[in-house]
């Protein structure tokens, strides 16, 4: 019974993460046509997406344009592009889940995805660490890339 659970929950898993990587590509196309604007163009794109969620488009529609804004805004801003794998964190953080990640793998980062994402409707977003060390120094170095975009 135990094997027949642990398969389902690997099919199910296996179909997340597909779903996620057609995300990515999306994320990864967009990419070239971001490059091309300065950075003020970039930082209205917060603005247009703000129209979009207004006109009564779906946050989750917005999904790929956000985050391939926050990965140029962190090139930008940190002089840091967010890996593929980031790119699939921020997504399971926006579904509401938990991704599980070592120390050095991104996490900080990851949460500008989620976090910029969900702070467009204008409700606002927080972002919880373990100490206040850690608070302090995460939102001072990843608060450049919200800045940045106009929030």
């Amino acid at each position: 019974m135990a094997n027949i659970l642990a398969k389902i929950l690997t099919l199910g898993e296996g179909r997340q993460l597909k779903q996620y990587e057609k995300r990515v590509e999306s994320i990864n196309s967009l990419e070239s046509s971001l490059t091309g604007l300065d950075d003020a163009a970039l930082a209205r794109k917060t603005v247009e997406f703000r129209e979009r969620l207004e006109r009564g488009e779906e946050l989750n529609d917005l999904l790929p344009e956000a985050f391939a804004v926050t990965r140029e805004a962190g090139k930008r801003a940190l002089g840091m592009r967010h890996f593929d794998v980031q790119l699939i964190g921020g997504m399971v953080l926006n579904d509401g889940q938990i991704a599980e990640m070592k120390t050095g793998e991104g996490k900080t980062l990851v949460s500008t995805l989620a976090g910029y994402l969900n702070a467009l409707p204008g409700r606002g977003v927080h972002v919880v660490t373990v100490n206040d060390y850690l608070a302090k120094r995460d939102s001072e170095w990843m608060g450049q890339i919200y800045r940045f975009l106009g929030m």
